[in-house]
Parts: C-alpha cells; sequence; structure tokens
C-alpha cells in the first residue's frame, strides 16, 4: 500500500494549524485572566537565539503554503510577516488553512517524484525529489516551528498538554 504525498501532508497540516490555533486562543485567554500583557506572550522565546512565538507561527504558516504549493506544481505565494496580535496570528492560520483547502488529492499525483529546488540560484541551492522534500525537510521544519510554539506557550504557563498540541485526529 502506498500512501500519497496529499494525505501525507495537507491532512496533517491541516489537523496540526487547527491545533494550533486553539493553542493561541488559550494562550490570549490565560494572558486576559492572569492580567498580563500578550505582547509579553507574542514575543517571548525560549532561548534568546530563538524567534519569538510571533515568527514561530508565521514560519509554521509558510511551510505550510510552500510545501502544499511547490508539490502540487504551483507558485507559492508570497504573504507578507506583519502579524503582531493573537488576532493577527489567528488570521493567519486561517488564512494557511483556507489556501491549503484549495487543493485536491489529484494536483498532487507524481509529485513524490518532482524535483523541488530550494534556494535557487544561490550557493546553498538544494535538489530534492518530492517525497525527499516533504518527509525530511519540509514536515519536519513545519513541526519544529509549531512544536516550538507549543513549548514557548508551555513554558509561560499557559495550561495547554498534549492533546492541545494534537489536536482532533
Amino acid at each position: 500500500m502506498t500512501i500519497s504525498m496529499y494525505s501525507t501532508s495537507v491532512p496533517v497540516f491541516k489537523q496540526m494549524l487547527t491545533a494550533l490555533s486553539d493553542v493561541l486562543k488559550k494562550a490570549e485567554t490565560h494572558a486576559a485572566e492572569k492580567n498580563i500583557d500578550p505582547n509579553a506572550l507574542l514575543q517571548a522565546r525560549l532561548f534568546p537565539d530563538m524567534f519569538p512565538l510571533v515568527r514561530q507561527v508565521q514560519i509554521a504558516a509558510d511551510f505550510t503554503k510552500g510545501v502544499t504549493s511547490r508539490l502540487a506544481g504551483v507558485e507559492v505565494p508570497s504573504w507578507p510577516d506583519t502579524e503582531v496580535t493573537f488576532a493577527d496570528l489567528q488570521a493567519l492560520v486561517s488564512k494557511a488553512l483556507a489556501y491549503i483547502g484549495t487543493f485536491n488529492a489529484e494536483q498532487f499525483e507524481g509529485s513524490e517524484n518532482k524535483e523541488i529546488v530550494l534556494r535557487p540560484g544561490t550557493p546553498k541551492e538544494k535538489k530534492l525529489a518530492g517525497s525527499a522534500y516533504l518527509q525530511h525537510y519540509g514536515l519536519p521544519q513545519f513541526f519544529f516551528h509549531v512544536t516550538t510554539a507549543y513549548a514557548i506557550l508551555r513554558h509561560n504557563g499557559v495550561d495547554i498538554g498534549k492533546r492541545d498540541y494534537m489536536g482532533a485526529y
């Protein structure tokens, strides 16, 4: 039995982004209930050399649209990273979910062998087959940033756990 590139990507992105949205709602509620400036959570980091929560969510959304677009053979849309509030992050996650909701399994047929070029024309250019791109680059990058967003919030006292991270499956 083979697993399709579509089922290995789009439903996974949907599950985890929906869970991330729910975690962000809990964080916003936590800030309000504890009288914490929301910006304290939005700019929180696990370590000074890591990106803050806002950037973690932006990058997770970027990987969602980028991986999906590349595998489906369409141009990756450019979205400015201007989010500064929980409402902005919710809108970004909703936008990413709506975007990937426009794709269907047929658009991914044959994408496991499609050549994906990362950082084209630069010294860091890398060429990967679609399956390697998804399994060894796209999904790990996406999960890193979703996990880091979760960890930032948990570290800052937001009452979330594994079920919140996983969402509905």
